[in-house]
């Protein structure tokens, strides 16, 4: 059992964030688990033919241990909403002890692979190797379905706001995993160790994610103590788009319009959509101008992108009434 102290303060500081290298890193692990591919088939599938030809020898080094990550490859976000390349700096920053120190607890007393030794040799040296690796991955398999991902995870953070407000401290913890509770003045996480992290006054940081499926806990004493649990509705993330063909709704907006339509349940980029339905950025941005034109999808900005989703007319023309 892991047991959080929590002062006044640390309840008071309690805060939320959503993390793009805590999803990229826990991703990594669904392809070592074929248990957990079964969830995520259809994002593996769209994504296999660009994952492939990656060189991830460091990364899948460092995430083929079931249950445990060290500590510097997912450090805890340091605000609500970091970018990827924020936190990629985070990596890059990570000092040779922290490496070491990573690679130590992961290990526990097997010797050092050899994919891993010269890092934990030379970490300065081969850490940008590592950060190539983690950028490239990002870049072919979490970056184009980001915007579908942070749109269930917005979904989450929202909803244990509203239990927080409604139910209080009780009610936030019991909601978020059994494996959590809230009890006096702790936090007790249900885990095969023992560990008691005194109290901080340096709150508590709650990170949902897609593709992590247990309760995570960082206890470095550096950093305030953060939680990874499984967001809400992970399982409906990939459910397949209505299949249009045939449909009168093709026989209206024809057949690829009809299939960007029932992919945009949830908001999503030019680049996502492209990927989705197999076609370029610029034809997908055409087939989406013509949509919102119609009223059958509105656009909002979202930092550097366009994100696209169905309106309720949309909605009813991909699902007519009998």
């Amino acid at each position: 059992m892991i047991e959080i102290r929590l002062s006044g303060t640390d309840l008071s500081l309690i805060r939320f964030a959503r993390s793009p290298l805590e999803e990229t890193v826990h991703s990594l692990a669904v392809l070592h688990n074929p248990r957990r591919r079964a969830l995520h088939r259809p994002w593996l599938d769209a994504m296999l033919g660009h994952i492939r030809p990656l060189d991830l020898d460091l990364l899948f080094a460092l995430t083929g241990t079931p249950h445990a990550l060290p500590d510097f490859l997912c450090p805890p976000p340091t605000r609500a909403a970091p970018t990827f390349e924020e936190e990629l700096d985070t990596v890059r920053a990570t000092t040779s002890e922290q490496v070491r120190a990573g690679i130590d607890e992961l290990r526990g007393s097997a010797p050092v692979s050899p994919t891993l030794q010269p890092l934990y040799d030379d970490a300065t040296h081969h850490l940008a190797r590592l950060v190539d690796q983690l950028a490239a991955y990002w870049r072919a398999a979490l970056h184009p379905v980001w915007p579908r991902l942070r749109s269930l995870l917005d979904a989450d953070i929202a909803h244990r706001a509203h239990c927080l407000t409604t139910g209080g401290l009780t009610a936030l913890f019991d909601d978020i995993h059994p494996d959590l509770g809230y009890r006096g003045d702790s936090l007790h996480v249900r885990k095969p160790l023992r560990y008691q992290r005194p109290v901080t006054n340096q709150g508590v940081l709650l990170v949902p994610t897609v593709f992590g499926q247990h309760l995570s806990v960082l206890y470095n004493e550096n950093s305030p103590p953060a939680i990874g649990y499984p967001a809400r509705g992970t399982g409906e993330v990939w459910t397949a788009a209505p299949d249009t063909d045939g449909t009168p709704l093709e026989e209206l907006v024809g057949r690829t319009r009809a299939k960007i339509l029932a992919h945009l349940d949830m908001p999503l980029s030019t680049t996502s959509v492209a990927t989705l339905v197999a076609m370029t950025p610029p034809t997908a941005n055409h087939h989406l101008a013509v949509l919102r034109r119609c009223r059958l999808v509105t656009s909002r900005r979202s930092g550097r992108e366009v994100l696209y989703q169905r309106t309720d007319l949309g909605t009813s023309l991909l699902d007519p009434p009998p």
